[in-house]
């Protein structure tokens, strides 16, 4: 007769048993993981210099830091460091940094433009190339692979690997001949932010140019551009903290209507989940559109409150360059 019910007792006894450990795993709040911050420097790693002002992350997850000793890869363990004294690099000072579609490096200096394959190393100057000028403070790559680089004095020049051309105001629409900033939309339209003519928006045929004068951009200064997954730009400015275009109408964050750290904001960049990242001399803030988080030396791991660079990894790690603290990475 025992044996007869004990089958039937035990399963229920089990039964009962999962539920509660499920029960009790449901009402157990887990904790969520502890941001981590790790700071590379020429102390503790093989980066060159503590003054990164450029960032570029290839298909590999290699990182390129370019500073003003030259360009240094990081692969996760490993530093290897390209200068004028060991390679093909056409000057130690390296203000910007992109990747093709070929995984070909392209590196804006002080004295023209270097590209390196992995192996050869070829140098862009105005003596042996359509460049206006030798000093390029921006690059980007077009869907075609086109290349656009942005002068601190001589507009912007376009190379589609064998035709130059060249936009300033002279012969063309573009309102400035300081070109700060660089960014592409979906449509293929560029979008170059000047040194003092506001922003200017090109669609390979027609330039239009937004200041403060005829529209909602707060500072005519703009030194960095991001455009989110919906199209909306975002243009970092010099003294007018940080406006948003959606196309139609303008919103401007400053100090006074929102909690922007700084009205100086030196770079601008979006993580996938739409965050964006503003990087000042007062250290950085993140805005998920609604709340603002201040990151800096007092009450992070951040290396240095002078923000030069941003790049997001593909596994969400944010690597900031600095100036002087050398890169701070960040991972929520």
């Amino acid at each position: 007769m025992l044996r007869k019910w004990f089958a039937p007792i035990l399963t229920a006894i089990i039964i009962v048993g999962v539920m509660l450990f499920e029960c009790s795993k449901k009402g157990t709040k887990e904790e969520p993981p502890t941001p981590t911050w790790t700071t590379y420097n020429t102390t503790n790693s093989g980066l060159a210099y503590n003054y990164v002002n450029a960032i570029a992350i290839d298909s590999s997850g290699n990182k390129w830091f370019g500073t003003y000793r030259g360009v240094s890869k990081f692969d996760g363990t490993n530093w290897t460091t390209y200068s004028t004294s060991n390679s093909g690099l056409v000057d130690d000072w390296v203000y910007a940094i992109a990747i093709d579609a070929s995984d070909n490096k392209w590196f804006g200096t002080y004295n023209g433009v270097s590209k390196f394959d992995g192996t050869n190393w070829t140098t862009f100057n105005p003596p042996d190339s359509g460049l206006p000028d030798y000093s390029v403070c921006a690059i980007v790559i077009d869907a075609p692979g086109n290349m656009w680089f942005g002068y601190y004095h001589a507009g912007v020049c376009k190379f589609d690997g064998t035709n130059w051309t060249t936009y300033n105001p002279l012969n063309s629409g573009i309102a400035g001949w300081g070109i700060r900033s660089i960014a592409i939309d979906n449509p293929g339209n560029k979008w170059f932010g000047t040194d003092g003519g506001g922003v200017c928006k090109f669609d390979g045929t027609n330039w239009t140019t937004y200041n403060t004068s005829n529209s909602g951009l707060a500072n005519k200064y703009v030194i960095a551009i991001a455009i989110d997954s919906s199209g909306n730009k975002w243009f970092g400015t010099d003294g007018g903290g940080v406006c948003k275009f959606d196309g139609t109408n303008w919103t401007v964050f400053d100090t006074s209507n929102s909690g922007i750290a700084s009205n100086y904001v030196s770079r601008v960049a979006i993580d996938a989940s739409g965050n964006k990242w503003f990087g000042f001399d007062v250290g950085v803030n993140k805005f998920d559109g609604i709340k603002w988080t201040l990151y800096d030396t007092a009450n992070s791991g951040l290396a240095d409150n002078q923000i030069a660079t941003i790049a997001i990894d593909i596994l969400g790690n944010i690597w900031f360059g600095t100036y002087g603290g050398g890169v701070s990475k960040f991972h929520e």
